[in-house]
């Protein structure tokens, strides 16, 4: 079964906007190689749920100690893909104690999904 999804128009308009739509006009290289690590740090399934997992969280935070089951991944290998999408610029990182706590960075998924629109 296939489940359509709504789109939702983006709250981000005219400066915040990191890149003009696909289909408006060329990018450049550089944009280009910036925008396909971000999109490659998201080609994980993985790194998907943990990014939703998140993003749904009370505040957009959660401790990795709370990421693991969900997953059904090692911690070792929790903390390497929210490092992926710490590095790629998708989630922050603050550490409290012996945990680190990763929170949803503000705009981070809306230039994606801006270059995306049609």
């Amino acid at each position: 079964m296939v489940t359509i999804l709504p789109v939702i128009p983006s709250p981000v308009t005219g400066d915040a906007v990191c890149c003009a739509p696909l289909v408006k006009e060329p990018i450049g290289q550089a944009e280009a190689e910036r925008l396909a690590a971000r999109m490659k740090a998201l080609a994980d399934p993985a790194r998907l749920r943990l990014l939703s997992i998140v993003a749904s969280s009370a505040d957009q935070e959660a401790c990795v100690c709370d990421l693991i089951e969900p997953v059904g991944l090692s911690q070792p290998t929790v903390s390497h893909h929210l490092k992926v999408l710490t590095e790629a610029g998708f989630l922050s990182r603050s550490k409290r104690g012996t945990w680190a706590y990763y929170r949803l960075q503000p705009g981070a998924l809306t230039g994606v999904a801006d270059f995306l629109a049609v």
